[in-house]
């Protein structure tokens, strides 16, 4: 399993993706940003799963950054759409 964090610019847009999230059943959870990934609103979407192939989001402006972790402190930018 590979943990997935998905960053945003505004808490509001966080709750809208999570939302989003529940209702595709991708398992979630919404955490504060890890210290290494500064965030505009330091509220992240955390998922874990072996692949992880983001729902289009209704307002996509609102996600700053979707991020593989591939260590502690270490992670890859993945593209959004």
């Amino acid at each position: 399993m590979n943990d997935y964090i998905i960053t945003f610019y505004s808490h509001f847009g966080a709750i809208r993706y999570k939302k989003e999230l529940d209702l595709t059943g991708t398992d979630s959870v919404l955490m504060p940003v890890p210290r290494f990934l500064s965030s505009s609103c330091g509220t992240c979407a955390m998922i874990k799963a072996s692949v992880f192939t983001p729902p289009v989001p209704s307002h996509p402006d609102e996600i700053e950054q979707i991020v593989l972790l591939t260590g502690s402190e270490t992670y890859t930018v993945l593209t959004l759409i």
